[in-house]
């Protein structure tokens, strides 16, 4: 049996970004950069040589980077501001809150560095609870691409698609780059990326290559798994989940993130609302911070990969 989706090889999800704000500058002059000293660790490097004069670095200052991006927003122009996760999502809470937020601004704000895959940079730059902060914010689009190919997609949906604020969640190491780029990405619209009848795991960020292999070498064990990547947080495709819940006797979900109030638990509040609730195994951090090692080694570790879905699934069947 061949595997259900070929990599085109390695590729950090921050390339993707880069990609694609170097082609959404080229298309739509309004958009400026706002960078935070540390340009090229997070992708903004390709925008700040293309358009110099569009490209702003405002120095370690993040909270100011929000204020100034509010403010360019209501003069008309279209802001992108990224630094890491754990600074763009969560040093500017308030910010975010009150200037972005309660005015619905279109403002896109890109979180480096998220997950516990950034690796040896160690538990206080690993974002591991932005999802959870950034989709209780009314207004705020949250969206969690798996790939590079798919980050520069999302990047141009929410340029295109959305009239808000948007975060865009996304990772430094390589990882498997496997979206087709001719795959439609709808805001809100999940991905059923592969069948099955007798399991179903609903993942995210660099989880769902993760479920993909799971799912894989499940079908060599006779089981068929389907597999749908939930690239968008906020809003969530709750008519997806609600169909899962009607065809499949428990839900798995997988996360690069905390269990609590990530992926796991938008799909759980959604569940507890279908005519047919069903169980929900959420794979993700479970309470605790990370630390220093080599992303292979976290993600086994702290139980993030298709070895540790692949037993969720079993279990519940059992």
């Amino acid at each position: 049996m061949e595997p259900f989706y070929s990599s085109r090889g390695f590729k950090a999800t921050k390339e993707g970004f880069a990609e694609g704000l170097e082609q959404m500058g080229i298309l739509y002059p309004k958009i400026v950069g706002l960078g935070a000293d540390i340009t090229a660790s997070v992708g903004m490097d390709r925008f700040a040589r293309s358009f110099p004069e569009r490209f702003f670095s405002l120095g370690i200052a993040e909270q100011n980077c929000i204020g100034v991006a509010a403010g360019l927003a209501l003069e008309g122009l279209l802001p992108v501001f990224s630094t890491y996760g754990v600074f763009s999502a969560l040093r500017t809470t308030d910010q975010i809150r009150i200037s972005l937020c309660y005015n619905n601004l279109h403002v896109i704000i890109g979180g480096a560095h998220a997950g516990i895959s950034v690796g040896p940079d160690g538990a206080t730059h690993q974002a591991l609870e932005d999802i959870a902060v950034m989709r209780v914010m009314p207004n705020m689009t949250v969206l969690s691409p798996c790939d590079a190919t798919q980050t520069a997609l999302a990047l141009k949906a929410a340029v295109e698609q959305c009239n808000g604020p948007v975060y865009l969640r996304y990772g430094r190491s390589p990882v498997p780059d496997f979206t087709p780029p001719d795959l439609a990405f709808r805001v809100g619209k999940g991905q059923i990326l592969h069948e099955g009848n007798d399991a179903c795991i609903l993942a995210t960020g660099h989880l769902v290559w993760e479920a993909l292999q799971a799912s894989y070498a499940l079908a060599q064990q006779n089981i068929a798994c389907r597999v749908v990547n939930l690239h968008t947080i906020k809003p969530i495709d709750t008519e997806l989940i609600a169909g899962c819940t009607a065809r499949f006797p428990f839900l798995v979900t997988a996360e690069e993130h905390q269990r609590s109030g990530g992926l796991g638990s938008a799909v759980a509040e959604v569940v507890t609302g279908c005519p047919n609730p069903v169980p929900v195994v959420r794979i993700g951090m479970e309470d605790r911070f990370g630390e220093s090692g080599s992303p292979e080694e976290l993600m086994e570790k702290y139980g993030l990969t298709a070895r540790h879905l692949i037993l969720a699934v079993r279990k519940m069947l059992r």
